[in-house]
């Protein structure tokens, strides 16, 4: 039974350090902190989440059973703040301005960038069948719902997919950024060509972040930026 790399390393980064060295694959015994014990299935899934952590129930024992445990969102940004930051993507500079746009969202109304004055602007760029773009929606959202209240941060996807292919993708599969129409050529003017690609921009319209493809952290690098920026606009203001 091969070791779950990617449970490996969970389990030392939270600083959740064993004493003996602990494999975690199919057949290792995981419970919750009442001592149930989870089917393979329920607790791969949990752990895929983002949201769970694994620690050993006894780590001077080579084969412990493991505990899931329920992370907060302080602890898991801590642990990605220490991971390297996402790598730049190829397609933008840090620091200029970006020439803007103006579309429509799927629902016809006007999405204007271009006037878009005093606003930090978060640019998703990807396409339907791209695994990773899908793999990091259900974070996105969570981004999305997380400054829901705050009026000056704007999420904006951009799709290579027809409308018609974009709005029958979100019955299936909701992504809570405002989507617009012509992506294709939107991408295709700023250069885009690996996805997905993101791109936060400050209240002036430069680039403060950017990267291409997924890393751990990304969504954390873009949470991130976004707090940052705002604390730069209201120095008053804490990040979240």
């Amino acid at each position: 039974m091969k070791p779950i790399a990617a449970l490996i390393f969970l389990l030392f980064t939270l600083g959740l350090h064993a004493q003996v060295n602990i494999a975690v694959t199919d057949a290792s015994v995981v419970k919750d902190s009442t001592g149930r014990v989870y089917p393979l299935q329920e607790w791969r899934k949990l752990f895929n989440s983002g949201d769970y952590g694994l620690r050993p129930e006894n780590p001077n024992d080579q084969k412990s059973a493991l505990i899931l445990m329920k992370l907060s969102e302080n602890a898991i940004d801590a642990e990605y703040s220490k991971m390297p930051k996402p790598k730049e993507s190829n397609f933008f500079t840090t620091g200029k301005k970006l020439e803007l746009f103006t579309t429509k969202d799927l629902n016809g109304n006007p999405v204007d960038l271009v006037n878009a004055k005093g606003k930090i602007i978060v640019l998703n760029f990807w396409f339907i069948n791209c695994g990773p773009c899908r793999r990091e929606i259900p974070d996105l959202n969570k981004l999305v719902e997380h400054f829901k209240d705050n009026k000056d941060v704007l999420f904006i996807g951009v799709s290579l997919d027809s409308p018609k292919d974009i709005a029958n993708f979100l019955t299936k599969m909701p992504f809570n950024y405002t989507m617009v129409e012509g992506g294709g050529m939107i991408a295709s003017n700023y250069g885009v060509r690996f996805y997905p690609t993101h791109v936060v921009l400050d209240p002036s319209g430069k680039v403060y972040f950017h990267t291409s493809g997924l890393a751990p952290n990304t969504v954390y690098w873009v949470k991130r930026s976004i707090n940052e920026l705002l604390q730069k606009s209201a120095p008053g203001i804490a990040a979240h």
